[in-house]
């Protein structure tokens, strides 16, 4: 029973981790001013400078790398869900991470550029190769990926402070305004501006998102193989020590790296606090975790925490939906909103889109074992189609 509930956390923070990366996401589908350094037309309200930064200081950079460390948790309960089962764990999940990558690939041309998916397909085959190392190597990988990464963005900030002044405000405005037309087109229009946005995209994602995953990766596999999060008395003495440090490390270095970003953008001390929130945002994210856990441990939240567990059930789903959701209301899929929403009205369609996923997961894990797109990717992985019905 306490086993249960342990693994109940855990799909609670998954849960936690889809609110945190649709709020960031939501920006993208409603801007495409969005990571241009460059703010749309007209007076901007103080509400949504305020909105930006806080969405800059705590949830980007952070919440996909809280999504990257329960993903590399969850190999962990793979691994033990196919020796249960008796069947062999590597072509187990080589079929699911090829049907993760077609899954991902179908969201990345159709729904959404900045699809995570593929490259979690990816570099889930790279956390596998890499899976029988012992785990002070796989800390130590991880330690030296986000050193690493970081240490590129500081050149890059070094290069671009000593690089030749220019403004290439003109030609980002009209690429953008090409993309607004494009979003606000015809099906094909939009899948047309993803291809385009997606080779923008290509190296933010290998420079940034796929080493800082990576790293991720392995921690949650080493949280995975000692059963962290479903022990009790294994967590709780870390828990205060993270929260500490994710204020007094990782706060920091956040509310730098958002100040920079929405009022120094385009600049070299952007860049440099975008190095130096690699090196503490996993602090930060390790301080969700740290309250998050206690929260749910001390029963005050229960009936939250039910509801986000049944998000983090089915968090594939979740987030394929909510890009569905977000393509329908702010592209030429639908309403067609782009660029017509002030920030605080987004955010606002945010929550209430999460609110009514939160609803829906109840009333279809009351009736289903598994999220639709978790049912269809668990027979690819295990090969003949599960039962789909709750008995």
């Amino acid at each position: 029973m306490a086993d249960g509930r342990r693994i109940t956390n855990i799909d609670a923070l998954r849960g936690f981790a889809l609110f945190g990366i649709l709020l960031v996401n939501i920006l993208a589908f409603s801007s495409a001013y969005y990571g241009t350094g460059i703010q749309p037309p007209g007076d901007r309200a103080l509400l949504d400078t305020v909105l930006a930064f806080g969405i800059s200081a705590i949830f980007e950079l952070k919440f996909y790398l809280l999504f990257s460390f329960l993903f590399g948790y969850s190999v962990t309960l793979q691994m033990q869900s196919a020796e249960k089962a008796g069947a062999a764990f590597l072509p187990r999940m080589l079929r699911r991470q090829v049907g993760l990558f077609a899954i991902g690939a179908f969201h990345a041309v159709v729904l959404y550029y900045g699809d995570i998916l593929t490259t979690y397909a990816v570099l889930g085959l790279l956390l596998l190769a890499l899976r029988g190392l012992i785990d002070r190597a796989k800390i130590a990988l991880a330690v030296l990926l986000l050193i690493a990464t970081s240490a590129l963005w500081f050149g890059l900030a070094f290069l671009q402070w000593n690089a030749p002044a220019q403004d290439d405000t003109a030609l980002v405005v009209q690429h953008v305004e090409m993309a607004l037309a494009a979003y606000g087109g015809s099906p094909s229009a939009i899948i047309s501006q993803h291809l385009l946005d997606i080779r923008s995209f290509l190296p933010l994602l290998l420079l940034l998102q796929a080493p800082c995953a990576l790293a991720m990766f392995l921690v949650g596999f080493v949280a995975g193989r000692r059963k962290l999060l479903q022990n009790r008395d294994c967590y709780r003495p870390y828990l205060r020590r993270a929260a500490v440090l994710g204020v007094v490390v990782g706060l920091p270095g956040n509310l730098a790296y958002a100040y920079a970003t929405q009022f120094l953008a385009g600049t070299s001390l952007e860049t440099a606090c975008l190095a130096l929130s690699i090196l503490t945002s996993p602090f930060l994210t390790a301080a969700f975790i740290a309250a998050m856990m206690m929260a749910f441990d001390s029963g005050r939240i229960e009936r939250c925490r039910g509801y986000l567990a049944s998000a983090g059930r089915m968090a594939l789903s979740n987030y394929l939906g909510q890009s569905a959701l977000c393509a329908l209301i702010f592209h030429g899929y639908g309403l067609g909103l782009i660029g017509h929403l002030g920030l605080g009205a987004t955010l606002a369609v945010a929550v209430a889109l999460f609110g009514a996923q939160l609803l829906a997961c109840q009333w279809w894990l009351a009736r289903f074992r598994y999220g639709p797109v978790e049912w269809l990717l668990r027979a690819v992985t295990i090969g003949h189609w599960p039962q789909l019905r709750a008995d």
